[in-house]
């Protein structure tokens, strides 16, 4: 009695340390895979935006870094060209930069003709949109709204006043007229204004010598400029080398560039997941491997008896395969929790920054758990045609 209560004992141990292996492997696993889908979600929303349109900035050395809107005309002319926009755009909180949450909380202009042409297209949630002659309204993304708090009719001083803000800082009250839809992207940490109030905060944060010599409503920081609505990459690209080469002072960016920053971005995480995928492997395996190698070891003579009484190969391995199925399953499910609750947990905190850096998909929860049963299931292949291959005779003369 006491040495079967010690085997018991042994099994549930190794059981135990089988299964925590598993469980660090899948823990690491769907940690970093709901990282990599954050982070592909939102580089595939930048390659869909780049790749729609082509940016039109100044020349790098050109001392202000503005264009005259006269240049739109232009541009407009250039073969292939179907319409420009001026872009504008002021840091929410002046002195940030990228972070690892994402790109800075950023204030735009938002031209509603522009909706059409944009990819992917952002709509409002609550409230409504810019009218085209608005003046002091601004529509927020959900992640800044949620941030600061802000409703539909609530105030918002723009751009936020930094703690070390100098006595010459400016900035301007506008009420939350539109929240626009969740997109787990960029847009969530963007607000939106009309062109004419872009304008003044592009004046606000120019130098006072140069902001005196120019009429703002006539220079813009940069254009983005559409082709045909399924324009492809290519042809956006030649778009952006006519441009450059018809159109004086200016410098257009090939869509191409940009986009396969994006994609080299995306690669990136794709190797970090793959590479956690094979540590969980290696972990979880070995330890799946160990115990059920221990379990034949110690259930030879029950073996022997099955196999005596009529069971057959194809019976023992389909037990012992089914037992290390489980084990990875239980681990999965264990270590899938642990990570999707760290997950949720960091990205309801406000360490997480402007964005949420993880994101659960349905297709993350069936790959890390279909990968834990296969894991188990795999590294119980060799200890389980061990059992099947036993002879019952031999076994029943061995003793544990």
């Amino acid at each position: 009695m006491f040495e079967i209560l010690r085997n018991l004992s042994r099994r549930k141990l190794r059981s135990i340390l089988t299964i925590s292996g598993i469980v660090i492997g899948i823990f690491a696993l769907t940690t970093m895979g709901a990282l990599s889908e954050r982070f592909n979600q939102q580089l595939n929303a930048g390659v869909a935006f780049y790749g729609s349109n082509v940016q039109v900035a100044a020349p790098d050395q050109q001392r202000t870094g503005l264009l005259p809107i006269s240049k739109m005309d232009e541009i407009k002319a250039v073969d292939g060209v179907e319409a420009v926009f001026p872009t504008y755009s002021v840091l929410v909180n002046p002195g940030t930069s990228f972070s690892f949450g994402g790109p800075p909380e950023t204030i735009f202009n938002r031209i509603p003709e522009e909706s059409a042409y944009r990819r992917p297209q952002i709509t409002i949630g609550q409230g409504t949109d810019l009218s085209a002659d608005a003046n002091g309204e601004v529509v927020l993304g959900t992640t800044l709204a949620k941030e600061y708090k802000k409703a539909i009719g609530d105030s918002i001083d723009l751009p936020i006043k930094p703690n070390d803000a100098g006595p010459d800082f400016v900035n301007h009250t506008f009420t939350v007229v539109g929240i626009l839809n969740p997109t787990g992207t960029a847009p969530d940490s963007y607000a939106y204004i009309s062109t004419a109030d872009a304008q003044m905060l592009l004046g606000d944060s120019l130098p006072p010598a140069i902001r005196q010599t120019l009429d703002l409503t006539q220079v813009a920081p940069g254009f983005t400029v559409y082709g045909r609505s399924d324009a492809t990459l290519d042809e956006l690209d030649q778009i952006a080398v006519r441009i450059n080469a018809e159109v004086a002072g200016v410098k257009a960016i090939k869509p191409s560039v940009s986009v396969n920053g994006y994609k080299q971005f995306a690669s990136l995480f794709t190797v970090i997941t793959t590479a956690i995928g094979i540590l969980a492997l290696v972990v979880g395996g070995l330890s799946v491997v160990n115990t059920m190698v221990m379990a034949v070891s110690e259930r030879i003579r029950e073996i022997g008896l099955k196999k005596a009484v009529g069971a057959r190969t194809t019976d023992v391995l389909r037990e012992f395969l089914a037992e290390a199925a489980v084990i990875g399953l239980i681990g999965g499910l264990i270590g899938y929790g642990l990570g999707a609750a760290l997950t949720l947990f960091i990205n309801a905190g406000s360490f997480a920054g402007s964005l949420q850096l993880f994101l659960l998909t349905p297709k993350l929860t069936v790959l890390v758990i279909g990968f834990a049963v296969a894991l188990g299931a795999f590294a119980g292949v060799l200890p389980a045609i061990r059992a099947a291959r036993l002879d019952p005779v031999t076994a029943l003369r061995t003793t544990n």
